[in-house]
């Protein structure tokens, strides 16, 4: 198992990784962050809105279904969203250079420090 910082600190091993955030989407508030490249406490509250806005138009079209993770696609970056397995209003939010970084296996560590995320 692995602290936020640990797993803050394993996402950032990632080729490309700018920075990585733990967030409650229920306050918007980051519970740990590294790294650095964009305003992480300004992107934590802006896409606690994209996860809930999500959450609510699955339940207005009756999906019954999780999301794994979200992907946002820029032209110089690329920024994952992961709601935690382990923990209810909990996501993951990782910012990485799109010149440098592997989206499949930044999408696995991701998935993969879920798992072993400790709160």
């Amino acid at each position: 198992m692995a602290t936020i910082k640990q797993t803050l600190d394993e996402v950032l091993t990632l080729d490309g990784a700018m920075c990585a955030a733990i967030v409650d989407s229920t306050s918007g508030m980051m519970l740990g962050s590294a790294g650095t490249g964009v305003d992480l406490e300004v992107a934590a509250a802006g896409n606690t809105e994209v996860v809930r806005a999500k959450n609510k138009t699955m339940r207005a079209l009756g999906l019954n279904d999780v999301i794994e993770d979200m992907l946002i696609t820029l032209g110089k970056q690329y920024h994952i969203l992961r709601p935690s397995s382990r923990k209810e209003g909990v996501f993951i939010y990782v910012v990485l250079d799109k010149s440098r970084s592997n989206l499949a296996m930044a999408r696995r560590k991701v998935q993969d420090v879920d798992k072993e995320m400790t709160f």
